[in-house]
């Protein structure tokens, strides 16, 4: 996405060359429009799909053979999952509609990779953790460390049998999806409080014309 901040830069220059409070001006109103948001690296949720990515990857590479058509479909899964988290932030900064849509589909992609790794257990005779079984409890609370990386499920994912790294990936999985959905809860919530970029705009319209009509002065001095 290009910088905004450039676009008000160039914008600026040509009507101010001295870059003086037109430029101010103008970065104080993008900043305004524009919500803090597209800072997916903080998010709880990108951070454990990328760790399921990675398990994924080397899941299908250790235990899975081409032409398996599963390890396409695992691998794109997962991916998807994580590519539409990031996206979904950064369209969050102009469209909450598109962030919604894209989480939900995020959350969708989880659900594909959680059936073709229970499909792989089930089929090969292999036993799917109970939620609560001691087993399960543990790999949930290895996944709630934070911050989170591959790193702390290497040893588990290239040295464990595939029963027990794919129920490692269905663990975090079922923490991602809960997570997400408590995401979507929100951002559902703050877009029906506070609407669209669309409905932001005409705030802050409002807004610019109310003060200009109480302070008429105020636009002469800036």
């Amino acid at each position: 996405m290009p910088s905004r901040g450039s676009s008000a830069s160039d914008c600026s220059h040509n009507s101010d060359p001295a870059g003086g409070p037109n430029y101010s001006r103008a970065s104080r109103d993008t900043q305004r429009l524009l919500p803090k948001r597209g800072n997916y690296r903080k998010l709880i949720t990108y951070r454990k799909a990328e760790v399921i990515f990675d398990i994924t990857y080397h899941f299908c590479e250790r235990f899975l053979r081409f032409p398996d058509r599963t390890i396409g479909q695992m691998v794109q899964a997962a991916r998807s999952a994580k590519q539409n988290i990031v996206e979904g932030s950064k369209a969050g900064t102009t469209s909450r509609e598109t962030e919604i849509r894209l989480t939900n589909v995020a959350r969708a992609s989880f659900e594909e990779l959680l059936l073709d790794y229970r499909d792989f257990l089930r089929v090969r005779g292999h036993e799917i953790w109970e939620k609560d079984s001691r087993k399960a409890q543990h790999a949930r609370k290895m996944g709630m460390k934070s911050p989170l990386s591959y790193e702390d499920f290497r040893e588990i994912v290239e040295t464990r049998n595939a029963d027990i790294v794919a129920n490692v990936a269905i663990c975090l999985i079922f923490q991602a999806t809960y997570l997400l959905d408590r995401q979507l809860a929100s951002l559902g919530r703050s877009f029906l409080e506070e609407g669209g970029f669309r409905e932001h705009m005409t705030r802050e319209r409002l807004k610019a014309r109310y003060n200009r009509s109480t302070n008429p002065d105020k636009e002469v001095e800036e």
